[in-house]
């Protein structure tokens, strides 16, 4: 077992370790997430930024379908670990399987995850190819469908040192 994916005690492995997230989220790649909910769809991006062995900037910001910003970003720092351990999840909570979905990214073998909160159950959809936030994210009344994943052109291509 890869220790490296087990946050907590009594919590069930991560889908990814810090490092691969890190490795897979250049400076530069821009996510564009639609949400689902009653009242409508919405668009938002988030764009990783100075990115180093640590951690990143994310860039945050309403935009429209095709990823363009509609108002103004919000920067945030987190280490990459922090960005496994929004995947941590108590293991007698969270079912894991493997799934393959196909939406707007194409067809994708996922690591499934069904876990039971307080506030109701939500799944989670990891793509196997794509490390880092889930591609797609159904509970709570809304279901939040990653719909792009580019690399800016002023990026890097290279990992963070």
């Amino acid at each position: 077992m890869d220790t490296s994916r087990i946050l907590h005690e009594g919590h069930a492995p991560t889908p990814f370790t810090a490092e691969q997230i890190r490795t897979h989220c250049p400076d530069g790649l821009r996510v564009t997430l639609a949400v689902e909910s009653p009242e409508g769809t919405t668009f938002h991006t988030d764009t990783f930024r100075d990115g180093d062995r640590e951690g990143v900037t994310l860039e945050s910001c309403p935009s429209d379908a095709q990823g363009t910003p509609t108002g103004p970003a919000r920067t945030t720092r987190v280490t990459w670990l922090d960005l496994q351990e929004h995947a941590s999840f108590p293991a007698e909570q969270t079912a894991v399987g493997e799934e393959t979905i196909t939406g707007p990214l194409g067809i994708l073998p996922c690591l499934r995850y069904d876990v039971r909160l307080a506030a109701g159950p939500v799944t989670f959809w990891f793509a196997v190819g794509h490390p880092g936030m889930p591609v797609r994210f159904e509970g709570q009344g809304s279901v939040t469908e990653m719909v792009d994943r580019v690399l800016l052109p002023e990026a890097s291509a290279a990992p963070p040192e």
